[in-house]
């Protein structure tokens, strides 16, 4: 398999949320699907305290001070993404608000979310004990504001909008895995859920979505939580850079492969509507590759173990790692990632390429500005299929 630096090296980047003939390059509001990575709020609308340790501190304690159901210390690359576009950091869905609090869009992404619904796990005798919310049910509660909210419902308002669909997958995989199901079972669901995000995407973009961006699933085999549980004397099995389970994260390419191909195909059918693929899997593995030219020093172990919980330890400094809890990343992490995908080097053009009137990346702007912003995000690494298929 090509090495990363190779693939990143040979990525095409092109230009997808911006055509050359739009005029307004600015997006006025951002609408999120997905799970814990994008949730920020509707975990803890839905559970309150019993939405468990995400309920309480230190989750949220470096930016909001407070706990707010976001699965981190502080923002997600949803925050970053919109204090890059000038527009509030996304209400939570189910926390309810009025026709105003959702001028500028909404968060439908839930903590533990799947993108195929339950049945299908327990047609598989996978016990389900996580939240109902998939994708399928976050895109009914999209219709179900559309109803309620004329003002969102404008085909101008839409077709100016900005949907992230994801990340959406991860928990598919992540569910049965911690269930010890085998890899080669586990492998059978991948196009199931790739066909349940392809049936999401088509579903918005027939309510007038233009503009969506669907990210991959991230580097499974650098996690904490899979490298303790998945532990294993075999060296081969590790990558000797990184340290990350080899045969993890070809799992995950594998299903950024089938879902790159399908939002191939999807794009060919729907030309009006411009559909992204965000590599979250190379602008995470470069933390992993050369963590210290990103300012971390634990790319491999979790800031706080036992998150949450009367018995948690906390490091000292949370900007120093990668991972906040061994599952879900810090705010640090989430920061360079943005910054990847909103500045470089897996975006063209760079954000100060598109707002020459920007002085600071998103990844450093805490204060919302308003930015005449085009998020351009990664195309295709085509090499990919040149890979070996796992």
């Amino acid at each position: 398999m090509a090495s990363s630096e190779t693939r990143v090296g040979i990525v095409i980047t092109i230009v997808l949320l911006l055509s050359v003939h739009r005029v307004t390059g600015c997006y006025s509001s951002i609408f999120s699907f997905g799970d814990s990575l994008a949730d920020t709020g509707n975990i803890l609308a839905s559970a309150g305290d019993s939405a468990g340790a995400v309920s309480r501190l230190p989750y949220g304690e470096t930016y909001f001070h407070r706990p707010t159901g976001r699965y981190s210390d502080g923002r997600l690359v949803i925050d970053f993404i919109a204090q890059a576009m000038g527009v509030p950091l996304l209400r939570p869905y189910l926390g309810g608000g009025s026709d105003e609090d959702f001028r500028h869009g909404a968060n439908f992404a839930v903590g533990g979310a799947t993108a195929l619904n339950s049945s299908f796990f327990r047609d598989k005798k996978i016990d389900v004990s996580w939240t109902e919310y998939s994708l399928q049910v976050q895109i009914e509660w999209f219709k179900q504001l559309l109803r309620s909210t004329p003002s969102v419902s404008e085909p101008s308002i839409l077709g100016n909008s900005l949907f992230l669909v994801g990340e959406i997958g991860g928990n598919d995989y992540n569910h049965p895995f911690f269930q010890h199901r085998p890899v080669e079972e586990v492998k059978t669901f991948v196009p199931s859920v790739i066909e349940a995000i392809s049936s999401g995407i088509t579903d918005l973009i027939k309510l007038g979505a233009e503009n969506l961006v669907v990210p991959g699933n991230l580097p499974i085999g650098c996690v904490p939580v899979y490298l303790t549980q998945f532990q294993t004397q075999k060296l081969e099995d590790y990558d000797a850079k990184t340290g990350c389970i080899r045969w993890m994260n070809e799992f995950s390419q594998y299903h950024n492969r089938l879902l790159q191909d399908e939002i191939e195909r999807v794009r060919g059918l729907h030309p009006h509507a411009t559909i992204a693929y965000a590599d979250y899997f190379e602008s995470a593995m470069r933390l992993f590759e050369s963590p210290r030219q990103f300012g971390f020093e634990e790319p491999l172990s979790a800031c706080c173990v036992g998150c949450g919980g009367p018995s948690a330890r906390l490091c000292s400094d949370p900007s120093s790692y990668v991972s906040w809890d061994g599952l879900h990343l810090t705010e640090a992490a989430y920061r360079t990632i943005a910054d990847g995908l909103l500045k470089g080097p897996l975006a063209v053009p760079s954000l100060n390429q598109t707002c020459p009137n920007v002085q600071q990346s998103s990844a450093s702007t805490d204060t919302p500005k308003m930015l005449c912003f085009s998020i351009s995000m990664i195309s295709f690494a085509w090499l990919r299929k040149q890979s070996t298929p796992f």
